[in-house]
């Protein structure tokens, strides 16, 4: 491998070109603080090597600046290496050394997820692990002080509630003593509550590992990671013979320069062997990894496996996305740039190393240097950040990956990552599916030779971008003969509440108005003789995103009805208001269906009606004729105040965008005896009764620290529901931070304050029709912490979700 400096044409150099700026830079850095700062270059040449060599320049400025020694740098883009370079000097003294490519890095912190987090990964593909397990049930001596219910996946999204680091004050030494100390830990927060990166999380992990493999994490990680990727220069605890090699970091406590021997002190402390630092390794070993990780596993984790430990797992709390481990949004991504997109993830480590990986655009950027080299200033981050965004800028991408790229920048983390939504051009508002049959020209709806003869399903929320009704559309539809109104709970205009609509004709076309909202469940059926007499039933209505909200049952027996009868299904498709971006909740019990709960989905599934219908139809194996008309411009993390479409309310009480992000919880617990602000201006946002005490139970609730709401006394009068005319005491519900709420787990929160707070007059009981849930009843009414039977149902979740991937539109 040539070692060299860089050289310039002499033409460039007349000019003044940058590049010989740069070169004069680097002289002048040479002189001023007597570094040798050489260059090893082993890039291929490619149309991305020219500008990538953009990246130098901030590179060179930060070993002028001082702030680190040298650096080795690897760039990979869609399986190939296409930049490579060694920066400056991985050692200033006692005598200088040039950096190489081959220079070994003390990884720190990339330890917890290029060793750990796979090794966790690889026990719970076999099934040795459960994410959602408490710990204590693979480690005993960890349940103690509070920590029984810590789960493993807490840990691995550092939600766990535990102190950042062991105590180094007293004089301890060896591994084990590590992990009685770490077991012996109390939270300083409740678990699953806030974010707070730990390096104990990781200790305890490292332990996990050992304990359920019967190795040590060394020896594990070697043979079932290392080995097979081939990253032989991978390990922990160096020998001796590649000490030249390593890049030196700080003096320890005793004035020794570390080389070899691990940096962070609570790891040099366990014998350079633990969970959250202590690997040493190359930039082209991590590459290896890296494109394993692109691959889909190279081998040694499955794609499910990868997919989902660098995808958001954390609890919707803090503004921070956290995988398995691995980091995608919060205070310490800053070396993903400003230009690669959430939903790409990396991690770094205090000695100065990180690593960033993008599926979007099939890139890694492997930085690896030793800023805390003694004669350093310890701090690299600025210098990440840099070298990100100038890779980025310089990638070779071609026009669907820009696309993706820009749609992924401006939207952020988005499970689908469908294809049709990056390369949709949004021009104002969404388009819904109205909008989009009528620039059709309704053509979905005609048929050769005769007029299609339709009914529709739908209410007040079924307009189209001018304010005219989704009837009245169809009704002047060319090709079409609109010959039967259905109405839902609530009516065609969406402002009746009670318990039986009734049939009418519609005053401005002179249509029949059948209703499907009777008072049994028969009378919420479609008549069979009616769907006879039609050739297709089209579906417009604004959907809550909750699986208890009677329109998504009532799409559901319209399938049956007409796969029944032979007709068709049109779909117009809406937004889901509270994003379709969560999916929340536990997942409701299979053979308990009733008119609020068609099947076994979540309280929060994360879909669009269109979705749902999809699925419905497919795995309840209805089979019937179904369209859906997409919608145009719709995202899956758009809120409906993202979308540019007025706000209808879908039902008399769900009045706002706020109500309908608190509906998923408080709306759970209606059914029970208190009351939700029904008759009240605010509908969802209160909860009260006559023997609630408002003080109390805020100060209950906002003690929890419920992320995303907090809790205010009130005192109000409803006009209408329950208690009504009654004078309540309660809570008002402030949502603070939408994106981090919980709504079905704030349910249970609610619930369970409830019933430790006023156990002789809370009705729990009456909570079973909408939560549909045997575990979860069952919990509360044990005592369990509302945030343990939230972990309980993860796994229901996880199924659910690969079933709902099948079936996304967006």
């Amino acid at each position: 491998m040539p070692v060299r400096l860089p050289t310039f044409p002499e033409q460039k150099r007349k000019e003044g070109a940058p590049g010989f700026v740069r070169f004069v830079a680097v002289c002048t850095t040479i002189l001023s603080t007597s570094l040798t700062a050489w260059t090893v270059v082993d890039a291929k040449r490619s149309p991305a090597t020219g500008r990538l060599a953009s990246v130098d320049a901030v590179i060179e400025q930060a070993i002028h600046d001082g702030n680190i020694p040298g650096a080795v740098l690897v760039v990979g883009h869609n399986g190939q290496v296409i930049y490579r370079k060694a920066y400056g000097n991985r050692a200033l003294e006692p005598r200088r050394e040039p950096m190489t490519l081959e220079t070994i890095f003390d990884l720190a912190s990339l330890t917890k997820v290029v060793a750990t987090t796979t090794a966790v990964m690889k026990l719970v593909e076999q099934g040795k692990i459960r994410l959602n397990d408490p710990v204590a049930k693979y480690l005993p001596e960890f349940g103690q002080n509070g920590k029984e219910d810590i789960t493993v996946r807490q840990l691995l999204t550092h939600y766990s509630g535990l102190v950042p680091d062991l105590d180094l004050k007293p004089i301890w030494e060896g591994k084990e003593t590590a992990y009685q100390m770490a077991f012996g830990e109390a939270p300083e927060a409740p678990p699953g509550s806030r974010f707070s990166y730990s390096d104990v999380n990781f200790i305890v992990l490292g332990a996990l590992v050992e304990r359920v493999s019967g190795e040590t994490l060394d020896k594990y990680c070697e043979r079932r990671i290392f080995a097979p990727l081939k990253m032989m220069h991978t390990r922990f605890t160096p020998p001796a013979a590649l000490r030249p090699k390593i890049a030196p970091t700080q003096y320890d406590e005793n004035e020794h320069m570390l080389r070899g021997v691990v940096h962070d002190p609570t790891a040099r402390r366990m014998g350079g062997v633990a969970g959250h630092a202590g690997l040493f390794s190359t930039a082209d070993d991590l590459a290896k990894f890296s494109q394993a990780l692109l691959n889909g596993g190279g081998g040694v984790l499955s794609a499910l496996s990868v997919e989902k430990m660098t995808r958001p797992e954390q609890p919707p709390s803090a503004p921070v996305l956290r995988g398995f481990g691995w980091d995608i949004d919060s205070p310490f991504s800053s070396n993903r740039g400003d230009l690669l997109p959430v939903g790409s993830y990396g991690h770094t480590g205090f000695t100065g190393t990180s690593m960033w990986i993008d599926p979007t655009t099939q890139t890694y950027i492997i930085l690896l240097s030793n800023a805390v080299h003694p004669r350093g200033k310890e701090n690299a981050i600025a210098l990440r950040s840099k070298v990100a965004t100038a890779v980025a800028a310089a990638l070779p991408l071609t026009a669907s990956e820009k696309e993706a790229l820009r749609w992924e920048s401006i939207t952020g983390y988005n499970e689908a990552q469908s294809a049709a939504r990056r390369m949709s051009v949004r021009n104002g508002s969404v388009k819904t599916g109205i909008d989009v049959l009528e620039e059709h020209g309704f053509d979905v709806l005609r048929v050769a030779g005769r007029k299609k003869r339709i009914g529709v399903l739908t209410n007040q929320t079924g307009v189209d971008a001018d304010g005219r009704r989704t009837i009245d559309a169809l009704a002047q539809a060319p090709g079409v003969s609109l010959d039967a109104i259905f109405s839902p709970e609530h009516g065609v205009t969406g402002t009746l509440d009670t318990l039986n609509v009734n049939n009418s004709t519609d005053a401005a076309t002179g249509i029949p108005v059948y209703s499907v909202y009777g008072g049994k469940d028969a009378a919420r059926r479609p008549s069979a003789d009616v769907m006879k007499q039609l050739d297709a039933v089209v579906f417009d209505i604004q959907d809550a995103g909750v699986r208890f909200y009677t329109y998504e049952t009532t799409l559901g027996y319209f399938l049956e009805a007409a796969a029944s009868a032979g007709v068709e299904v049109v779909v117009l498709d809406r937004p889901d208001p509270i994003t379709g971006s969560f999916v929340q909740g536990p997942v409701s019990d299979a053979g308990r269906e009733n008119f609020t709960n068609y099947g076994t989905v979540p309280v929060r599934q994360g879909m669009t009606m269109g979705e749902l219908a999809k699925m419905y139809n497919a795995e309840r194996n209805i089979n019937a004729k179904l369209t859906v008309v997409a919608m145009e411009g719709w995202q899956r993390g758009d809120w409906f105040d993202s979308t540019g479409l007025a706000w209808v309310n879908p039902s008399p009480n769900l009045r706002s965008v706020t109500e309908a992000g608190l509906y998923p919880g408080v709306g759970l617990i209606e059914g029970t005896n208190v009351s939700v602000g029904r008759g009240t201006d605010t509908p969802f946002e209160l909860l009260g009764a006559p023997w609630m005490k408002g003080r109390e139970l805020a100060s209950y609730l906002n003690a929890r620290g419920i992320a995303g709401v907090r809790f205010v006394p009130v005192t109000f009068t409803p006009t209408a529901s329950n208690y009504a005319g009654q004078k309540c005491e309660g809570v008002n519900l402030v949502l603070t931070e939408r994106n981090a709420l919980d709504g079905p787990e704030l349910g249970i929160e609610l619930a369970a304050a409830l019933r430790k707070l006023y156990p002789a007059d809370f009705k729990l009981e009456r909570m079973t029709e909408l939560l549909v849930n045997q575990a979860a009843y069952d919990g509360l009414v044990a005592g369990k912490d509302p945030r343990r039977i939230a972990q309980d149902w993860q796994e229901e979740l996880e199924k659910f979700e690969l079933v709902r991937k099948k079936y996304l539109i967006y």
